[in-house]
């Protein structure tokens, strides 16, 4: 079912979210998000917001800022160099 070991700790990050961490991280997802949204007209800006991003975040709110970040990459198709620092 899993491949490695680094599945299983990803499956597990997705489902167990402890309730007062869970708030606090919930907060920067938001913070983050409205953050990237106003400097979207930069790409440059972009990508430096999505660096300081992936080093804050957990693992599961980079797969969700993922998303986001591919639905901002739709409307502004310049955006779209700053997808290489969410692989991993």
């Amino acid at each position: 079912m899993f491949n490695n070991k680094t599945d299983c700790l990803y499956i597990l990050l997705l489902f167990y979210k402890p309730k007062p961490f869970n708030i606090m991280a919930r907060a920067m997802l938001e913070y983050t998000k409205t953050v990237l949204k106003k400097v979207s007209f930069d790409a440059t800006l972009f990508c430096k917001e999505v660096q300081k991003a992936v080093e804050r975040l957990l693992p599961y709110e980079i797969v969700e800022l993922k998303i986001f970040i591919q639905s901002l990459v739709q409307q502004n198709p310049e955006l779209d160099k700053c997808l290489i620092y969410l692989k991993s």
